[in-house]
């Protein structure tokens, strides 16, 4: 397969895609891109759906879905519909639908759009290991188009559009068996049903392939997208974008802004959802600014900053490598290698840090930039790049401050360019921060997206945030964007999902108690899902799990094996304490906490 996802390593221009109509709102082509959510009200309650709906298009947001979990719930998709028009609203309705043909087949009579997952539209999951041989995998796949072609007819008759959205939670025993749990395993799993819906003369349908691991969500769109190109031009389907499980707070913005923004940075998407674990409408100020973000970046780079091909890079953009540096030492501390990527911070953070560097824990900053002696460079200049590269020792190198480039193209074209052997110092921001009282968000999507996509990319052997002035806050920022790329473990990782209509408890006030109770559990990853839809599968990335498993009921899980079933809601937090504990990952939380 060939390398390329974009027309350069350096383009930020948009991925050319076909207009699909979502009702009155058209995505992809020159539209803009779009930005949706998800409603967290009991879909059998109308006038909650439809206040909620009315809040979240108030706010911004361009299309809502909302889950339809049986034929009986799908039904009532009717009064929601008829409720948000005669508020006045336009705004299209999305169904989202899992294990139930019969409630898509309810569904699409009343919304704009129906959203089926192919790992579980006509499979349960239930993690067999067998092998399908050819006549047995085309004999599922028969089954398969019997249980999905009465859709593609009623969608297409009606004009209503679809998105084909993988889960990497969720894919099918089929493809589990046959190409592993990988981001190929999720486009062959969207691209058997795009087949299908070809086969019958429909295209108005969307792809997305999301997961909870940013690493894994942009491998499986580049795959996508690389392998629809290949597969012609007309499969320029539409991307819908969105890191599944991203959890709340900062940390769910970072993750949502590593995954989300660098993929809009490689020109990949027609529309995005922020999933938090809060409240729907706080969602949509997070995915308009990063639409926004990467969209000002287009229009002062339309074109990419230096020649480069695909094949002149070091990396495989479709497997995740850690460029391969030479370890070295910098101001006693080892960095480059397999050492862990460092912090900076600048002389005047450090000095103001400096009366409680011992009660910052693992935020503490670890090497001054001043002091580094960084080679600092434009990476277009030929000559710099030759002098670096004939040079006997190895060198700490970075973009050289003020110039006038995007981030993440700057720092790609150094890693191609220099020698592998030379580590690099990674920034958020090439014009540093000098006045307090900037918007957090800006700068924290920017931070998370450029520094993200490039560790994603196996790039960076050290980061400085520059784009927050605040000497403790431009820390923490640097070991939470660490922490959300998985390159450095400091604190408990979770995965939570957004809430919605399938949700058996309260996420946000649960979500919070077990981050009250596990906070301090260094490097122990706990799933928190509302339900079993991507439950199970995302627990293969977690330790633990806290599931829904019936209202006022929880199970939980040790990887994705279930092993305690049905505990009441107002004990499973200690009882998941007890869990940790039975398998020796329990310390008591330390007396002294990191401080800014």
């Amino acid at each position: 397969m060939s390398r390329s996802y974009s027309p350069s390593p350096l383009a930020l221009r948009r991925r050319s895609s076909r207009p699909v109509g979502i009702g009155p709102v058209p995505m992809g082509g020159t539209h803009p891109v779009r930005v949706q959510s998800m409603l967290t009200s009991d879909t059998r309650d109308t006038e909650a759906c439809v206040g909620e709906t009315i809040d979240l298009v108030e706010a911004g947001c361009e299309i809502v879905r909302v889950t339809a979990q049986t034929r009986q719930i799908a039904a009532n998709l009717e009064h929601i519909v008829a409720g948000v028009r005669a508020k006045g609203s336009p705004v299209p309705i999305v169904a989202d639908i899992h294990f139930k043909p019969d409630a898509a087949m309810e569904a699409v009579k009343w919304v704009e759009k129906v959203r089926v997952n192919p790992g579980n539209y006509a499979d349960k999951k239930k993690f067999q290991v067998r092998e399908y041989s050819d006549e047995q995998y085309a004999t599922e796949l028969a089954r398969l188009e019997e249980q999905f072609a009465p859709l593609v007819d009623e969608a297409k008759a009606r004009g209503v559009a679809m998105r084909i959205g993988t889960n990497h939670g969720s894919l099918s025993d089929r493809i589990m068996n046959r190409f592993g749990d990988t981001p190929l395993g999720m486009v062959e799993s969207a691209l058997e049903f795009a087949r299908i819906a070809r086969a019958r003369g429909y295209h108005d349908f969307v792809f997305s392939m999301k997961a909870s691991n940013p690493k894994v969500m942009i491998e499986a769109y580049r795959l996508l997208v690389a392998q629809l190109a290949e597969l012609g031009e007309d499969w320029n389907y539409p991307i819908h974008l969105g890191v599944t499980e991203a959890g709340d707070g900062e940390d769910g913005r970072i993750k949502s802004a590593v995954g989300i923004g660098s993929l809009l940075c490689d020109g990949i998407g027609d529309t995005v959802r922020v999933s938090l674990t809060e409240d729907s409408v706080h969602e949509i100020p997070v995915a308009r600014a990063l639409v926004d973000l990467v969209e000002a970046q287009r229009a002062r780079f339309p074109e990419p900053i230096a020649p480069l091909s695909w094949d002149e890079v070091p990396w495989n953009p479709f497997d995740y490598r850690r460029r391969a540096s030479t370890r070295i030492e910098v101001c006693g501390v080892d960095l480059g290698g397999d050492s862990t990527v460092r912090v900076f911070t600048s002389r005047r953070k450090w000095d103001a840090l400096a009366h409680k560097l011992d009660r910052l824990g693992d935020y503490r900053p670890e090497i001054v930039l001043e002091d580094a002696g960084v080679l600092a460079l434009d990476p277009r200049d030929e000559a710099a790049i030759a002098a670096l590269n004939a040079s006997d020792t190895p060198r700490l190198v970075t973009v050289a401050d003020g110039l006038e480039v995007p981030v993440v193209p700057a720092f790609r074209l150094l890693a191609a360019k220099s020698d592998p052997r030379h580590p690099i110092l990674l920034k958020d921001t090439l014009f540093p921060a000098t006045e307090e009282g900037q918007a957090f968000l800006p700068t924290l999507l920017t931070a998370a997206m450029n520094l993200g996509s490039l560790l994603c990319d196996g790039i960076g052997d050290a980061v400085i945030v520059q784009g927050e002035e605040a000497p403790g806050q431009s820390l923490r920022l640097s070991y939470n964007i660490l922490q959300a790329v998985g390159a450095r473990i400091f604190k408990t990782d979770y995965v939570a999902c957004p809430s919605c209509g399938r949700t058996l408890f309260n996420l946000q006030t649960t979500t919070q108690k077990i981050r009250e109770a596990t906070g301090h559990l260094k490097g122990v990853r706990i799933a928190v899902m509302g339900c079993i839809v991507n439950g199970p599968g995302e627990m293969a990335d977690a330790d633990f799990g806290y599931v829904g498993g019936a209202p006022g009921k929880i199970n939980l899980y040790v990887g994705k094996e279930p092993v305690k079933f049905n505990i009441p809601e107002a004990e499973a937090v200690e009882r998941l304490v007890d869990l940790i504990k039975e398998h020796g990952r329990w310390i008591d939380a330390p007396a002294v906490v990191a401080e800014f």
